[in-house]
């Protein structure tokens, strides 16, 4: 190992330590996501609205039991030297006989997760890097609420640093869950 690497890979080191020892006022959350800290003031109702609308219809459609935890905390892979990414999405999906909820630390792995969302505003400049967070870690489903351009996004088929499939629908129109959802999210309560 080169003498840049190990003093990268210990920068990387010390910055995971000082991120993992932050004391965030209640409220807000910290993100690590490709080697910045970013914290995050709490939401608005509005932004909680869309959480409720979207698990509500999980919950009650999908074609399996589905567990939901809102702000629960990912260890997920980087993409290169900085340490492993920890993301809190708005809302985190897992199939119940799974029970990964169960147990878990603060911050868990992503496997076996089956889709995470996310409604915007996010801090400006994390929304991308934290949709290539969530393709690294393999999470099947990535949905996103756009409120500012009323639309909702639906990636598909992660693939080391993206997903090669998305979907994006206005709001008002049906966007189609694939398994292990198997229903049709009703987005007419999002106008």
């Amino acid at each position: 190992m080169t003498v840049a690497a190990r003093e990268s890979l210990a920068q990387g080191e010390v910055l995971l330590e000082g991120f993992l020892a932050l004391g965030t006022p209640e409220g807000f959350r910290a993100e690590l996501i490709e080697g910045q800290i970013v914290v995050t003031q709490p939401p608005d109702g509005d932004h909680e609205d869309y959480i409720s609308l979207i698990m509500k219809q999980v919950i009650r459609r999908s074609g399996t039991d589905m567990d939901f935890s809102g702000n629960k905390g990912l260890k997920l892979k980087s993409g290169g030297a900085y340490p492993k990414n920890h993301a809190i999405p708005d809302g985190t999906f897992t199939c119940t006989e799974l029970r990964l909820f169960r147990g878990a630390d603060s911050w868990m792995p992503c496997d076996g997760v089956a889709m995470v969302m996310e409604v915007t505003p996010t801090k400006p400049g994390t929304g991308e890097a934290k949709r290539r967070c969530y393709a690294r870690g393999g999470i099947p489903l990535y949905l996103l609420v756009d409120r500012e351009a009323s639309s909702v996004t639906l990636f598909s088929d992660p693939e080391r640093d993206d997903y090669r499939q998305h979907c994006t629908l206005p709001f008002g129109k049906p966007l189609a869950l694939p398994e292990p959802f198997a229903f049709d999210l009703d987005t007419t309560d999002f106008l």
